[in-house]
Parts: C-alpha cells; structure tokens; sequence
C-alpha cells in the first residue's frame, strides 16, 4: 500500500513541530478525556512517573511519521515498546479491549482538533490535497501504534484465559475425584446395613450418620462445581445485581448452620448499591461463611460473622471490589496459615466433629481468580479475616 509522501511541504513538516511542542499539554488533555470514562483517579492512568514521562513518545512517534511518512512506525522503535507497555498496563488495570480502543479514539480527536486548530495559523501556503495527506497520515500512525496496544493487551489476555481453563480443568477433576469417594464410601455404608439387617440400633445410627454426612458433603461438592460452571456461559455471569442482594442471598443459605450454631451474621456492606457478578459473591461469599461457622468457637457466649464491604485499589493500582468476612472463632494457627487456600487443607483437622472437604476456600480461590480478582486471609488478635475482591469495571459506580 502506498502512502503520500510530503515532498518538501511545509504544511505538514510545521504541524508535526508544533505537534511535538504541545505533547505535553496533549497528554495532559489525554489523561483527563481517559479519567473521565473510567473508575480509576487520574493519577493512576499511568501510575508511575516513568510510564508518564514516556507517554509523549506516542505523540513524537506520530509527528515522525506525520513529517515522513517514508519512515513506517518500524517493530523496533521505541514508541512501539512504550505501546505495548501500554497494553501491558491496561491489563494489569482491568480495562476491556473496547476501552482501549476509545482511548486512542479521544487521543486521536485531541490531535485533530489540535492540528486543525494549529493549520489555521500557519501562513505557508498548501494544496489542499496535501492538507488531506496530512490528515490520512495523522490517521495512520494512530492506527498503527493503537494496534500494537490492542494486539499486546489480546495476548495477556489470551494467556490468562487459558491459565484459567487450565486451573478449572484441573480443579474439576479434584472435585470429581471427591465426589466419586463419597459414593463409594456412602455404597460401603448402605451395603453393610443392607447385609446386617439385625444390627444393633446404635451401629446402624453409625452407618446411617455416615451416610448422611457423605451424602451433604457430596451435595455440597456439586452445587460448587455447577456454581463454578455458571460462571462462564450462564446468563448470571451476564446479569448483575446489587451487592446487597447477593450478601443476601449468600447469608439465606447458611442461614440454617448459623442458627443451630447460635452464629450471629451482621451485614455492614458500604458498597451497597455497586452491582456485583451474582454467581461469584455468592459462591465466594457462602463458602466463607460455612467455615466461619462450623469453626466458631463455643467458649464464647456471643458468636458473630462480620460482612463489610469496600471500594479499593489492588495492589496494580486497579479499582476493585473487596469483601470482609471477619468472625471471632478459633482462628487460624500460625504454622497453619500458608496452606489455608490449598485444596483438602483443613487447619482444624483434629475437630472430627467438623464435616468438610477442605475445598472450601480452594473454591473461593479459584472463583475470584477466574473473574480477575484475589482471595487471601488476615489475622487479627482474635478471630480470623478471610476475604476476596473483584475488579470494578468501567461502568461501576464511584
């Protein structure tokens, strides 16, 4: 394809110097157009001096190419590599490829409107076709340094996705395996009553308990694995709803354990009205609560559950959602504390009278990591805190 070529003329070789002597104010106008349409402080858009000092490079490269279009933006050059840090950031940052795209949509309206402003005012005279090659050039270059941005952003993107069907692969099949435990153990069970019908009444209460137990456990296990499925191609990964209806929803299901374990739940979400992924909160929220009180401690006359909300930043400087569920049960032991998210790890295995699989907060894990967020746990004197976040997109409300 070939492109005009600015022969000598003036007009295009002044509007790419004063190009590069308003980068700077350009830039500025850029990060307040991109701070206006996202949930993130203008001094996060590039949240390190480095990243900003490089951003007019985009606008030299530009020029460069607005001066000589002879000279394509070549792989090498340094405004490509600054590019792809921009994807790179972008991702980190939780924006969508639509995002991306609209920042240099504002980023190209600047510059034309800039230069359209700047043309008036130079006295050389210029063909108009040379006026419109200038613009057809102006265009270009945005184009191609927005496709290294976008191709990059892609990739990451990319990679991620498939590192997260690997990871649901991986933990469908530890649940499956679980499941198929608790079927047999639950056969073993119901066969030897079958076998022994004159059993004593308290051996067969044993038998029967067993069976009861597997059978909630694995009932457990499947609504997990259904809930995790949901989240990629149910209509609910779609549908969002108020935070405080998912905490709702999430506190209805223990509602019942928490009753017969005289486990107060007190709801205190400040992000109340910010709309959430439904399948995630619930599921994330519902398993941490189930732990919080199966391992509340008896000792205390007042048992509780504290759910708090809150709109942070993670640690890339992303906005996000965080959810707290604090308790004040037994705690978690220190030496105990590194291996809590691992699948069948359980801190209080020596509480027999706990049932569980020691999926629970492997489950969360893996919920909140599919949806680009975290899940950790925090140590107060007393107590425990286990929470999780999920990014805050665009559209969320400050």
């Amino acid at each position: 394809m070939s492109h005009p070529i600015a022969r000598d003329c003036p007009l295009a070789a002044a509007l790419a110097e004063r190009l590069r002597a308003s980068k700077h104010d350009l830039t500025e106008r850029w990060l307040g157009r991109i701070s206006e349409r996202v949930a993130l402080d203008v001094n996060r858009v590039f949240p390190s001096e480095e990243l900003l000092d490089h951003v007019p490079l985009l606008i030299d490269g530009i020029a460069d190419y607005l001066e000589e279009p002879a000279v394509e933006v070549s792989v090498d050059a340094p405004v490509v590599g600054k590019a792809m840090e921009l994807g790179a950031l972008r991702y980190g940052q939780g924006f969508d490829a639509y995002e991306i795209l609209k920042e240099y949509e504002i980023l190209g309206g600047i510059l034309f409107t800039h230069l359209a402003t700047e043309a008036d005012g130079i006295p050389e005279p210029c063909p108009k076709s040379e006026l419109l090659a200038c613009g057809q050039r102006l265009f270009r270059a945005i184009a191609l340094i927005q496709q290294t941005t976008t191709t990059h952003f892609l990739r990451l993107a990319a990679d991620q996705v498939h590192e997260r069907e690997q990871r649901l692969r991986a933990f469908n099949r530890v649940v499956s395996h679980e499941i198929k435990n608790r079927i047999g153990t639950i056969l073993g069970a119901s066969d030897i009553m079958h076998d022994f019908p004159d059993m004593l009444p308290d051996k067969r209460s044993t038998f029967v308990e067993i069976v009861r137990r597997n059978a909630r456990e694995m009932k457990s296990a499947v609504e997990n694995v259904l809930a995790v499925g949901r989240s990629g191609n149910d209509p609910r990964q779609q549908r969002n709803v108020p935070l405080r209806s998912a905490v709702q929803e999430a506190t209805r299901q223990v509602r019942d354990a928490a009753q017969a374990g005289r486990v107060d739940i007190r709801v205190n979400p400040d992000c109340a009205d910010l709309e959430v992924n439904a399948a995630a909160v619930e599921l994330c929220l519902a398993n941490y609560l189930s732990n919080a009180i199966k391992y509340a401690d008896a000792s205390r006359p007042q048992r509780w559950v504290d759910i708090n909300a809150s709109c942070e930043e993670s640690p890339s400087g992303a906005p996000e959602l965080v959810i707290r569920v604090r308790d004040n049960g037994l705690g978690v032991p220190l030496e105990k504390r590194e291996n809590l998210f691992k699948r069948f790890f359980r801190a209080h295995e020596t509480l027999t009278d706990v049932e569980g699989t020691g999926l629970g907060l492997s489950i969360v894990h893996e919920t909140a990591e599919s949806f680009g967020g975290r899940a950790w746990a925090e140590f107060p004197p007393q107590g425990s805190v286990f929470a999780f976040s999920l990014p805050r997109r665009r559209a969320d409300s400050e």
